[in-house]
């Protein structure tokens, strides 16, 4: 699943639209469907998307051992 499927299925499970969804996080639709559309949206935006979403984000490294390596809030 790509970040952008991500984006859109939480927004269709949270039922907001992606233009609110940017509105929230202080973008404009244009310029975050430009990011979705290149793969560009960075770590710090995805913590700012689950945030006022109020869901939580990781992204994390596991080794077969069960070790983490990873930012996660």
């Amino acid at each position: 699943m790509t970040t952008s499927d991500m984006i859109r299925q939480l927004c269709k499970q949270k039922n907001i639209s992606l233009a609110e969804l940017c509105r929230r996080i202080g973008q404009t639709p244009q310029n975050f469907n430009k990011k979705l559309k290149r793969g560009t949206v960075s770590f710090e935006e995805m913590m700012m998307i689950a945030r006022v979403l109020g869901v939580r984000y990781e992204q994390t490294f596991i080794f077969p051992d069960g070790e983490k390596i990873g930012k996660m809030q």
